[in-house]
């Protein structure tokens, strides 16, 4: 009787044990959502990807969360500022590696602005090059591709760039990922290119 209890127990144990483990961090599993809304893209050099980017940023009413693996585009940035300045919520996550003093990076411009900018540090590289705009509404918006926020991306690379509105589920999907790499990220502060 005292083996068979044990058993149960174990196994009670194996079982909420597993359970917890696939409710750790579900949304980083692969999801299959729905095909939904609009698609615009734009291939670089000639379909000019900097500049729809700069158009989704200035149609943002309420929220832009960015990921940007490298980050030197001062039209991307002016667009993030004045968005900044008339009321959306900007947050931006960025490789360090890649932003470093003397790389010619612009977040120094956004951190001047009041932008919180946060480092993604966990990973060797953080490679997303993303924009959420609005992921509330009232038209959710998600940018993302091979582009990234650099001039030389728009004018010298062959990339592309993609903007789905509409597709809620989708943008969330993107919102929920963007969360998580900010748990993990670390803040910068404005003297942090003063060393």
């Amino acid at each position: 009787m005292r083996k068979a209890g044990r058993t149960r127990r174990a196994l009670l144990g194996a079982s909420l044990g597993l359970a917890m483990l696939c409710a750790l961090r579900p949304a980083e599993a692969n999801q299959l959502l729905p095909a939904e809304g609009t698609v615009e893209v734009a291939f670089a050099p000639a379909g000019q990807p900097e500049a729809l980017l700069v158009r989704v940023i200035g149609q943002a009413k309420s929220s832009i969360e960015v990921q940007a693996y490298s980050f030197t585009s001062r039209p991307i940035a002016a667009a993030l500022i004045a968005a900044h300045r008339r009321g959306v919520r900007v947050r931006v996550l960025a490789d360090e590696r890649m932003n470093r003093r003397g790389t010619g990076n612009v977040l120094p411009d956004l951190v001047a602005a009041g932008i919180p900018v946060a480092f993604e540090t966990r990973y060797a590289a953080a490679h997303n090059k993303v924009l959420i705009a609005d992921a509330d509404g009232p038209v959710c918006t998600l940018a993302t591709g091979s582009f990234n926020f650099t001039r030389a991306a728009s004018t010298r690379n062959a990339e592309n760039l993609i903007v789905l509105r509409d597709n809620c589920p989708l943008v969330q999907a993107y919102l929920e990922n963007w969360q998580r790499h900010r748990e993990d990220a670390s803040p910068v502060v404005a003297d942090y290119w003063n060393d």
